[in-house]
């Protein structure tokens, strides 16, 4: 198929025109009738240097020359005039800022200049593509969870520590994570969904974005690097302290691969037993309490 379509190119005028043009100067070199015609002085013109003198080549240069522009503005070479969906960036700042803007976009930026061949012929299969892989996202964009969620969401290290301190009778699961990482975004619906299945009065779920805090990443010793094995991290917390998280390291140090699939999470976690527990075990409000006191007292 790919033969067939490079063949066909073949066929549009600007190239089949510019092969008969290089081919003109070896006919009239070689042809013993036109080559007699057009050197009626000499035989010896008839013969194919390394470098000539001869006058009329130049001449026959010369209009080759101008013949091949005027083709080439009659007969423009074939280019792409179909859609594109592409963003044009002058600096590199402007690339910067658009990144930064939204770190859940992904971006395919081409480097190119004007003048290279390879830029040229890759332009039109760039902006192909653009166009193409722009309207799938529109018409069938990716199937993402829609469904209820239970979750907080922490915006730095203090905020948590706070709110662990808060009560230190919830336990709390939370994931550290980070907008770009594409584990972190396949996590994501299964931990909302597991917030929403589990979450109790005093079994919670947070999160918190180490990517745009990384003072959580830094005391909690998670790694936000983009050769990061650590993300995303879910810690459990009871009475305010991390007694578990995913993944882990073995005795050795190393860091051992932990799979965010509903199930191992669930296993790894026990969060059936541990939702049994917590549910057995309801947090009291404040004037229950005082009244359990006093009937102690009493």
């Amino acid at each position: 198929m790919a033969f067939k379509k490079d063949f066909r190119l073949l066929l549009r005028p600007y190239y089949y025109i510019n092969l008969i043009l290089s081919f003109s100067y070896l006919v009239a070199k070689k042809l013993p009738p036109l080559c007699t015609y057009l050197h009626p002085i000499s035989d010896t013109q008839c013969e194919l240097d390394a470098v000539s003198n001869d006058k009329y080549c130049y001449n026959l240069s010369l209009i080759s020359q101008h013949f091949i522009v005027m083709v080439g503005l009659l007969l423009p070479e074939p280019t792409y005039c179909g859609p594109e969906n592409i963003v044009y960036f002058r600096t590199a700042s402007g690339l910067d800022e658009e990144l930064a803007r939204d770190k859940r976009v992904v971006w395919l930026v081409t480097f190119y200049t004007a003048w290279n061949p390879a830029c040229a012929n890759f332009a039109p299969v760039f902006a192909q593509l653009s166009s193409e892989f722009a309207v799938v996202g529109l018409l069938l964009p990716e199937p993402t969870y829609c469904g209820p969620e239970n979750i907080v969401y922490f915006r730095t290290a203090s905020g948590l520590d706070e709110e662990l301190a808060r009560d230190k009778r919830v336990v709390w699961l939370v994931t550290f994570y980070t907008a770009w990482n594409p584990a972190c975004a396949n996590f994501a619906p299964v931990f909302a969904q597991l917030s929403s299945e589990y979450s109790l009065d005093n079994l919670k779920f947070g999160k918190i974005d180490v990517g745009r805090y990384p003072d959580a990443a830094t005391k909690y010793q998670i790694s936000d690097s983009s050769m990061s094995r650590q993300l995303p991290s879910v810690l459990m917390f009871r009475d305010a302290k991390e007694v578990l998280r995913r993944p882990a390291p073995d005795s050795k140090g190393k860091l051992q691969r932990f799979f965010f699939s509903e199930d191992n999470v669930k296993a790894a976690f026990d969060l059936n037993n541990l939702y049994a527990e917590c549910k057995k075990n309801p947090l009291k409000k404040k004037g229950a309490l005082k009244d359990d006191e006093q009937k102690k007292v009493q």
